[in-house]
């Protein structure tokens, strides 16, 4: 087990990131207008694409005087544009402008590249570069294999970690209490039929992977999607993100996909470790 002062800064405890955050607030240096241009952003989030002012302020939990002056500042810088013959408003191309900056300049997202890219050729699967935020992971990167899919996830979605291969693959390399703070951050509303939410069997099938040195989930955030994953470790041993391989039960079985993607998985993300960086 790894002492708190040695994990990775961008996976921190629950506790202490709690504790930082509300000490944080509180400092003279914080600043209250710029975390309301941020509730604003992030209140678009999910099926929220066009939101009136009134929306907006209910989502991002401001009262209506401080939304409108937040909304006519990001509409004036060009983050934020106001839907024609409408009241509504909507995000810009502009914030991606920031995502895009951050993929250049991320050391995990440039050395995982070339082997996604090589690993989605191989196999004709859809490959994936994750990391783990709070109790979920987010998609750094994805490489697409040869077959069309209806339903996909883009650069920048997010799923519970727990129900996961790539979230269970970081865990398997954290701290048993990391696991648990994660576990508790996480509501355990079933995605489908198949999503495993009994936390004893969610904390179990973790250790296991800690063990294979893998992760394998099957039909849990979607249904007819197996995922096969393996941790990304930086320089010190620690888990900073995962690779993993989603593929069709259409094409493969749980049996064919241990047998013949796991390897695969295993190799590509070792070759990533070692990173300098361990910030996502």
């Amino acid at each position: 087990m790894l002492p708190e002062s040695d994990l990775p800064e961008s996976l921190p405890s629950f506790k202490s990131r709690s504790s930082r955050q509300k000490t944080s607030k509180t400092s003279p240096l914080f600043i209250a207008s710029t975390e309301k241009s941020f509730q604003v952003l992030e209140s678009f989030g999910g099926t929220q694409r066009q939101m009136s002012l009134a929306e907006i302020a209910r989502i991002a939990g401001l009262d209506r005087s401080a939304a409108q002056r937040v909304v006519f500042t990001l509409e004036t810088l060009g983050y934020l544009a106001r839907v024609p013959e409408s009241r509504s408003y909507e995000l810009t191309a502009k914030v991606l402008h920031l995502s895009y900056d951050y993929l250049r300049a991320n050391e995990i997202v440039n050395k995982a590249s070339p082997y996604l890219l090589e690993v989605s050729r191989n196999t004709g699967e859809t490959s994936n570069l994750q990391g783990l935020q709070g109790s979920e992971i987010v998609f750094l990167a994805r490489f697409h294999g040869r077959h069309l899919v209806n339903i996909d996830f883009a650069v920048g979605a997010r799923l519970p970690a727990m129900y996961t291969a790539s979230g269970i693959a970081i865990m398997g390399r954290l701290p048993v209490e990391q696991r648990q703070a994660i576990l508790k951050q996480t509501v355990l509303t079933p995605m489908t039929p198949q999503t495993e939410t009994d936390p004893e069997r969610l904390l179990a099938r973790i250790e296991e992977m800690a063990d294979k040195g893998y992760a394998v989930v099957a039909n849990e955030t979607l249904m007819g999607d197996i995922a096969v994953a393996a941790p990304i470790t930086d320089h010190r041993g620690n888990a900073v993100a995962a690779m993993s391989i989603a593929a069709p039960t259409t094409r493969w079985t749980v049996e064919r996909a241990i047998a013949e993607l796991a390897p695969q998985v295993v190799v590509a993300a070792t070759s990533i470790s070692g990173v300098k960086s361990s910030r996502l």
